[in-house]
Order: structure tokens, then sequence, then C-alpha cells
């Protein structure tokens, strides 16, 4: 075992110092020096090399044409080749006019739901269709076997250019799209802003595209030393770093030009301009758009002083930034469509909350790829993961990625079982028992909090966290805790007993400090009571525990009401009496057993005063009555000719 530690070690600081080296090498290929692009002595110097290329390609390509036997020598290939041109020529013509033009006619014809996710899943079709037609043209010339050791690397680097320049006019359309295309736009940007944006983006791609197929073969690779270039193929004999600053230089001022008018738009970008993008997103954008205008004016300069390496890597990392973040706005979009069509909503689920967690996690899987584009190496992402994954210690917790996701992942469905069980109780079983409405709402509290509780153990279990661990730290912060959050934990404890004691329930006409009102929703910490004003009063649990507590209308919903009049003295007090008992009498909603009681219970200063007492069915409606008995007594009393004192 001690033999084996120290060999680990012994090859870990070998390769430690390899990637020291490695990245001294390249830190010292990106600030190396050559001679400037203007200087006109190397102007010379670029066209005699590059005409030395062209002639080198033509002489190959002639000179395998006349060893193969020029047409005869074509003649067994020769049916072939003309079904791949074929092929290639009508999916570069036809077959990519068809495919753009797809897309508006079906947004045309489909229904809102499905518009946006299936014009963005046709619109793929427009980087396959424009791609395949580029590899079977290139598979078509290298079958007429005319190329080799000059020409073959331009011809086999011709795909990934093809890819790099279709893929950019793709994601060009889709986040400055055309007015018509069914595409929704995804930053807010008039049509004319869109469509100079739009050509700007196509440019750069081009120029991006161009950098891969001449960068890759003729002009050498910037950031790379010999060793890779040979590694990644390319003509005998490079230009010279010379002449390749002279090639560059015209390539990076087209690209920079377009590139800085393209940060103008991005960075003028407001919330109130057309569209509904997310602030977040037009904050980033004219951040981004800021950024790249700085870019454009640092590479020229840089180039024109002979860092070109430099300004290259510079200049085309930045672009592919900008095509990268650039995707994840589309696929943020995508997947927010996909959502609507899946829960059957409108527009309106792009600002729901499961995209946005999804399109967060695009982002945190994005950034290896960002570091890829700005230099890291696939072994410095590899070692970075492994020391993730070994998680991060804390007070006897190990916290790691992993884990972290698990703990999500058994939450999540422990959560959706417990919402999916409480709906089942609701809608299906509940419904049928003889439990009042305030049962049944606690009854689904009570296995909300089980279903929670449960799926946060089972949660944290998974996640390998040692409940020993927890409660070993839960114990040493309960003290503090208690004292902090012992009225939280008050009002906790007073739920529970509530939903089990039940004295209050959903719908209760319920009087507490003062405050009469039905009880609108029960939690775990508080009441909610609507007043016969409508505002809303949120109760304490432990108030309703300690405080006193009136329940109009628990266990039924009878109640008495009083209603109080005053007679002048003279009156006759039995037909006072009977006429109140008339009124009362009348009214539906008050009970015959008991009967209504009408009392003369004082002799005022100035008046008779007499008092209606009735049981009503429904106490909650015993202000209307009272009040439709007042008015009645009014009237009768009006036509008897009996004089109301107070």
């Amino acid at each position: 075992l001690f033999r084996s530690v120290e060999a680990f070690g012994r090859a870990d600081s070998i390769v430690a110092q390899i990637d020291q080296e490695i990245r001294a090498q390249q830190a010292s290929a990106l600030v190396r020096k050559t001679p400037s692009p203007l200087n006109p002595a190397n102007w010379t110097l670029a066209m005699t090399e590059a005409a030395s290329v062209v002639k080198n390609i033509v002489t190959e390509v002639r000179d395998n044409w006349t060893k193969n036997g020029g047409m005869s020598g074509l003649t067994e290939a020769l049916p072939l080749i003309v079904g791949l041109l074929a092929v290639a020529l009508f999916l570069l013509t036809r077959g990519r006019r068809w495919i753009g033009s797809l897309p508006s006619r079906l947004s045309a014809r489909a229904s809102d739901r499905v518009r946006a996710a299936l014009v963005f899943g046709v619109s793929l079709g427009q980087i396959l269709i424009p791609f395949v037609g580029m590899l079977l043209l290139v598979a078509a010339l290298y079958a007429t076997g005319l190329f080799g050791d000059w020409s073959e690397p331009l011809l086999l680097a011709i795909p990934a250019g093809a890819m790099a320049y279709i893929s950019g006019i793709w994601l060009c359309w889709q986040l400055f799209p055309e007015p018509g295309s069914g595409v929704t736009p995804a930053l807010p940007l008039s049509d004319r802003q869109r469509a100079q944006a739009r050509f700007r983006a196509e440019v750069v791609a081009f120029c991006l595209a161009v950098h891969l197929v001449f960068g890759r073969t003729v002009l050498p690779l910037a950031g790379f030393n010999s060793d890779v270039d040979k590694d990644i193929g390319g003509i005998p004999q490079r230009l010279s770093d010379a002449a390749a600053g002279v090639w560059y230089f015209p390539l990076m001022l087209i690209a920079c030009f377009y590139l800085f008018n393209l940060g103008n738009i991005l960075r003028r970008m407001r919330a109130s301009d057309m569209g509904g993008a997310p602030q977040y997103r037009i904050t980033v954008a004219a951040i981004m758009g800021s950024l790249v205008r700085v870019v454009a004016l640092v590479v020229p300069i840089l180039a024109a002083l002979g860092y070109v390496t430099a300004a290259n890597a510079l200049l085309w990392s930045t672009v592919l930034t900008l095509g990268l973040a650039g995707l994840l706005i589309v696929l943020q979009d995508f997947i927010a469509d996909l959502y609507g069509l899946a829960v059957g909503g409108d527009g309106s689920a792009r600002e729901s909350l499961i995209p946005g967690l999804i399109g967060f996690a695009l982002v945190l899987v994005s950034l290896p790829f960002f570091a890829l584009i700005w230099g890291s190496r696939t072994s410095d992402l590899g070692e970075a993961w492994n020391r993730i994954q070994e998680g991060v210690t804390l007070g006897g917790i190990t916290l790691s990625p992993m884990g972290i996701i698990g703990f999500l992942l058994v939450f999540g469905v422990g959560y959706m079982l417990t919402r999916f069980v409480q709906g089942a109780f609701r809608s299906s079983i509940l419904p049928k028992t003889s439990m009042d409405p305030g049962g049944q709402s606690a009854v689904i509290s009570i296995i909300g909090y089980i279903g929670i509780g449960l799926a946060a153990m089972l949660a944290i279990s998974a996640s390998g966290i040692n409940l020993t661990s927890l409660a070993v730290v839960a114990g040493a912060l309960s003290v503090g805790i208690g004292f902090g959050l012992q009225q939280i934990v008050s009002n906790f404890v007073s739920g529970i007993i509530l939903l089990i004691e039940r004295p209050v329930a959903v719908g209760d006409w319920i009087e507490v400090g003062g405050k009469q009102g039905i009880v609108k929703k029960m939690a775990v910490r508080s009441t909610q009571i609507q007043t016969f004003d409508r505002t809303e009063v949120i109760v304490p649990n432990s108030d309703l525990i300690t405080q006193q507590v009136t329940n109009w209308t628990r266990g039924n919903q009878t109640g008495r009401i009083i209603v109080k009049v005053g007679v002048a003295y003279g009156s006759d007090t039995r037909k006072v009496e009977r006429i109140l008992r008339e009124i009362a009498e009348d009214q539906p909603t008050i009970l015959i057993d008991p009967p209504p009681a009408v009392l003369l219970v004082n002799f005022g200063a100035d008046s008779l005063d007499f008092e209606i007492r009735a049981v009503l069915s429904d106490i909650n409606g015993g202000v209307g009555v009272g009040s439709e008995i007042r008015h009645q007594i009014a009237e009768r009393f009006a036509a008897e000719g009996i004089e109301i004192r107070s």
C-alpha cells in the first residue's frame, strides 16, 4: 500500500510538471510577436507564398489528372461522382430553399400551442440539409482522385468551415428572425434592428468559417505549436508568420468591423423595446454587446503590433462565446415552448418556474464549453470535475454535486407524490365521506406535512449525508435556534393541535382578539380570517390556543339573534308584543322550535323597551334577518300609530 501511494504521488507530480510545461508553451505561443502585417515589405512575401501554394495545388491536380488517364480514368467512378454531385446540388439549391420556407408555411397552419416548438424542430433541417449536401459535394470531389498532399487538406477542411457557417446562419435566423417566419423573437429588437443584426452576424460567421478552413491548412493555426499542427493536418509547407499575418489581418478587420456594429445593436437594447424578453437576458446581451465592442477595437491593434496569435485567439474566442450564448437563449426558449406544449399553456409558459430552472441547468452545463473556448484543455476539466466530485466537508457533512443532485431528485419525486396523494384525497376519497369541509382540509394538510417531511428525510439519506452528523449539528444549534424561533415553534405546535382537535375549521364564524370573521385558510403557522368588511386578518395559531375564541357556527349553523326596540309610554304593550311576534314568526329562517320570544325588558327613561329573541337555522344570515325585522317593525308601527322611542 505504501509503494502504491508513493508511485501515485510520483506520477501525479510528473503529470503536474507536464501540464505546467504545456501551459507555459501555450502562453509563450500566445504572446509570441511576429512581423507586423502593416509592413509593406511583408505584402510581397505574402503574395509570393500564396501564389506558390496555389501553383502547387494546381500542379498537383493537373499531375493527378494526367496520371489517372484523364477523362478515361474517371469512367469507372463517373456514375458515383455524377450521382453524388446531383444529390449535393439538389440539397444545396432546391432542398435548402424548401427547408428554409417550411417553418413559415407550418407556422401559418399550426395552432398557437405547437407553433413555436414545431417551427424550431423543423428549422434544424436548415443545418442538416445543407451540411449533408456539402459532405456529398466533398465526397464527389474526393472520389475523382485528383487531390493529394497539397489539395486534400483544403478539401477535407471544407466540411468544418461549412458546418460553422451553416450553424451560424441558422443561429442568426433564430435570434434575429424575419417577420412572418414563425419564429418568436428572442431579443427585444425592432424589425429593422433584427435585419441589421442578422446581416452583421452572418458576415462574422462567414469570417469564422474562412478562418477554420485556411487556419487549419494553409495559415499557421493560432495558439498551436507545430507538433499539434501536424496532428491536425495541413499542406506540406504552410505560409510563414510574416505572410500569414498579412492574410489574417484583413479577415480580422472585416470580422471586427461587423462585430463592433453588432455590439452596438445589442448594447442599445432596452426592456421597453419590442418583445417580451426577460430582463436578465436583456442585461446579459447588453453587457456582451459592450464587451465585443472593446474586443473589436483591441484585436486590430494587437494584430498591427505583430501579436497576430493573441489577436486571433481573442477574436475567435469572443465570436464562439457570443455564438454559444445565443445558442443558450434559443434552447431556453425551445424548452419553454416544449413545456407550454406539455402542460397545455399559452405563451406565458416561458415565464414559468420549471423552464427557468431547466434554463439555469443549461447554463451550468455550458460552463465547460465556455472554458474550452477560452483555452482550457479536456484534462483540466477532468481534473476539476474529479475535485468537485470529492465534495466539500462542512462540520462532518460532505456535500458533492452528485449528492446534491440525488437530494433534489428524491425530494422532487417525494414532493410530487405528496401532491398527487393530496389531490386524490381532495377530489376522490374525502368527498365520499361524511367529513365536513373543514375536516377534509385538515386531513389534506396533515398528509402534506407528513409527505414533505418523509421526502426531506429520504432525500437527505439519498444524498449521502449522515443523519447522525446532522443530529449533532442540530443539537449544537438547538439552544440558539430555540430562543430565536420559539414563537414560530409555538405557532407550529399550535397549528398541529388545531388540525388534530379541530376546535376551529375552515368556514367557521369565529371571534378572537376583538376580530370577527370567516375562517378561510388554516396553515401550520397561522390562520387566515376574512372579516365581514372583506379585509384579511392573519391570526397566529398560538392565539387560537391561548386566547378566548368564540365560535359561532361550530357543530351547527344555528344561532340566536336579539332585536331591540323602544316605544312611547302609553302604547298598548300587548298589541306591541303581538305585532313583534307576528313579524318574527314571518321570517323563513327563524325556527319555530324553540319559538321566538318577545319580552318587555325594561322601563326606560323615555321608552318601553322590548326585545325579540329568536333562533335562526343559519346564523350566518343573522345580520340580514335583523335588518329585515327592523324594516317591518317600522312599517307596522307606522300603520298602527305606535311611536318608536329610543
